[in-house]
């Protein structure tokens, strides 16, 4: 099992910067893909960004260009540089880890940090 904890997150105006990290509780080097998903108030929950083994990425359009996943697997932490941030990137982040378990894959959720961005 692993456990993830965010955190990061809070009140920006838009046009500024947010930098959320999750921690988790066990080495990321074998995790296979870990991201970040958000889901504002009546929506569903939407992929954000992902990265995997290799240093993989994958970006939802909307944050195309303004936001960016890494990874550090001696801190066994992920991150997302959030830039330009716009009223619509308001949202609560989850982090996600998606681990090979034999022929199966386990997935992990953090609780959640909340990202409100003002006009």
């Amino acid at each position: 099992q692993v456990q993830l904890v965010e955190s990061g997150g809070g009140l920006v105006q838009a046009g500024g910067s947010l930098r959320l990290s999750c921690l988790a509780s066990r080495s990321i080097f074998s995790i296979n893909a870990m991201g970040w998903y958000r889901q504002a108030p009546g929506k569903q929950r939407e992929l954000v960004a992902v990265i995997r083994s290799g240093d993989r990425t994958n970006y939802a359009e909307s944050v195309k260009g303004r936001f960016t996943i890494s990874r550090d697997n001696y801190k066994n932490t992920v991150y997302l540089q959030m830039n330009s941030l716009k009223p619509e990137d308001t949202a609560v982040y989850y982090c996600n880890a998606d681990v090979i378990v034999g022929i199966g894959i386990e997935t992990y959720w953090g609780q959640g940090t909340q990202v409100t961005v003002s006009s």
